[in-house]
């Protein structure tokens, strides 16, 4: 072969050895995610990247294929779906070299928000086409709780209550959105805080406080609702080294109005409300139950990493996992 068609070749062939090799793990059951948009989505990224996708089958998955992804020789990897399947990506590949980002299938994607990347897909696409001329990874933090890492923000109590209560009803997600998240949340605080929650001990910093529910935060804000930014603490980074804690002391019908003006009023946050205690540029610390039974036994309460819920926990140990994950936005 020689001529036009050999120099054709020739050009096909140093294309393709200098394109990144891209990994997608695709969530098939994240809110807007379907089988023709993850084929669109690859057809457009094959442009620059040689390109694999995957799909999850089951919870946790993705956090099996990013830890095969270790050996696979691949240059980035991508979590297409909510920020639950990207906390099973990074729960896989941290502490590697191979960096990751986030093509945004949730109905909140509070990471890809909060580092930039476009809300839309097609945007996050193009995006991500061109990173392929600037690629440079930027070392960001994961916060540890009980040895499993989060990329935003770790919640035990009410908001977990609500995560729980969405995570099982996936089609009302899917349909209402924040809408079905804000019910979830007062339907918790109704039926199982205002009497008798579980009271926590809360320390960090040789301080000690309790409350009912905390929240541990790795960026800022904690999360939107229908774009509007969510704010509790906010003297935080997702690269700064540090965690911030929120304890809200008690559960109380009059305080509720008071703290929801805070959370979405502009400028404010929840941690500006009197019954809520903020500590910000921690490393580490600890939740416990602080209420028993009638048999005695310590009750426990429920954890939630990244919006998606990790079961009951009777104590958590927190901390940061500084620069643990290079991510491209």
């Amino acid at each position: 072969m020689s001529g036009p068609e050999a120099v054709a070749m020739t050009e096909r062939e140093a294309d393709r050895r200098t394109k990144r090799r891209m990994l997608i793990i695709v969530n098939p059951y994240a809110t807007t995610v379907s089988d023709r948009l993850k084929n669109l989505v690859v057809y457009a990224l094959q442009g620059r990247y040689e390109v694999e996708a995957v799909s999850t089958e089951a919870q946790n998955h993705a956090t099996e294929i990013g830890r095969e992804a270790v050996d696979g020789g691949y240059d980035i990897v991508v979590a297409f779906g909510g920020d639950g399947t990207l906390n099973e990506v990074v729960n896989g590949l941290h502490g590697t070299d191979i960096p990751v980002s986030v093509l945004p299938g949730g109905s909140t994607n509070v990471v890809a928000r909060s580092l930039g990347i476009p809300n839309d897909v097609v945007d996050a696409t193009e995006h991500l086409l061109s990173c392929a001329d600037d690629f440079q990874p930027r070392p960001i933090d994961l916060g540890v709780a009980n040895g499993r890492r989060f990329v935003f923000a770790c919640g035990a109590g009410l908001d977990a209550t609500a995560a729980h209560q969405v995570d099982a009803h996936p089609q009302m997600k899917h349909r209402l959105g924040p809408w079905y998240y804000s019910w979830a949340a007062v339907k918790g605080f109704y039926t199982e805080y205002l009497r008798d929650p579980v009271v926590m001990t809360v320390s960090c910093d040789g301080s000690e406080t309790e409350g009912v529910t905390a929240i541990c935060q790795n960026t800022d804000p904690f999360t939107y609702f229908r774009g509007r930014e969510i704010r509790i603490s906010k003297d935080i980074a997702i690269d700064d080294g540090r965690l911030s804690l929120a304890v809200l002391h008690r559960a109380r019908q009059r305080d509720v109005p008071f703290i929801a003006r805070r959370v979405l009023g502009r400028g404010s946050s929840a941690g500006d409300h009197r019954r809520i205690d903020v500590f910000d540029g921690i490393t580490e610390g600890r939740i416990e139950s602080g209420s028993r039974d009638a048999d005695g036994a310590w009750r426990k309460f429920p954890v939630q990493l990244d919006g998606d819920p990790i079961g009951l926990h009777g104590e958590l140990d927190l901390s940061v996992d500084a620069a643990s994950i290079r991510f491209v936005s």
